[in-house]
């Protein structure tokens, strides 16, 4: 009996070692199988973040070449766009210089039409008229002056014959006579039923006629042979040369 109550105490922490080394097993067990499980889920995340940031990294390269196409782009329409500025301001320039010479000529064709002969002066009333519009466009501006420059070319160019409307002294009425105009130099007017001539210039920025009774019978010839009703033949005529032409004659 005391053998027994010896070999007892013996006997119990034998058994709960085994137990507590069967619970640490247990433990150690399951802490592998939650490492195992957590190192799996680890390298699914892994895989998954490491793709996520090569997808990143691709979309930030193709966004990084986009943004260098875009500011080459963007660069290139600047410098096109400056180009382009530089021009229109150029042109703006050039714009305002035509229609300031433009300008300068209208107004010198309209001073210049009072010393026109009277029978050029009358056909480019329409042109003249229009010419004194100050809302007229550049475009037009420039056509109706050109078509006055080219009418009076086409004009000093000829001998011209007809019958006018003048007034050939200041302050008489108005009367048709017979003229003959040698381009836009000179001219004579003559009355038939009178018979008076009259010789017509440029003087004083207008045109005017000098009564010129003695040339009747030789401006009456001359119109007769520019009329195909006589032969040909040298006839003295009155004639004046302005003082600026006589004296760049002189030069």
């Amino acid at each position: 009996m005391l053998a027994a109550l010896v070999a007892a105490p013996s006997i119990c922490p034998a058994a709960e070692t085994l137990e507590t080394v069967t619970k640490s097993a247990d433990e150690w067990v399951k802490m592998r199988v939650e490492a195992t499980r957590v190192d799996t889920a680890w390298q699914e995340e892994r895989t998954l973040v490491e793709s996520m940031v090569a997808a990143l990294n691709e979309n930030a390269a193709a966004e990084e070449e986009k943004r260098e196409l875009v500011k080459n782009r963007t660069a290139r329409e600047r410098a096109e766009l400056e180009g382009l500025r530089a021009k229109i301001e150029t042109e703006a320039a050039d714009l305002r210089t035509f229609e300031t010479r433009l300008g300068d000529l209208t107004a010198k064709l309209i001073a210049l039409r009072p010393a026109l002969p009277p029978r050029l002066s009358d056909a480019l009333d329409m042109s003249y008229r229009s010419l004194e519009n100050t809302e007229l466009p550049p475009g037009e501006r420039m056509q109706l002056a050109m078509n006055v420059l080219n009418r009076c070319t086409q004009f000093d160019r000829t001998i011209t014959l007809g019958e006018d409307v003048v007034s050939p002294e200041s302050g008489s009425p108005a009367k048709s006579l017979e003229v003959i105009y040698w381009g836009l130099s000179h001219g004579y007017a003559v009355d038939r039923a009178a018979r008076t001539a009259w010789l017509g210039a440029p003087a004083g920025g207008e045109w005017r006629w000098e009564p010129k009774p003695d040339a009747f019978k030789s401006v009456m010839q001359l119109i007769a042979i520019a009329n195909d009703k006589a032969d040909p033949e040298l006839i003295n005529v009155p004639a004046t040369v302005s003082r600026s032409l006589a004296e760049s004659s002189s030069n």
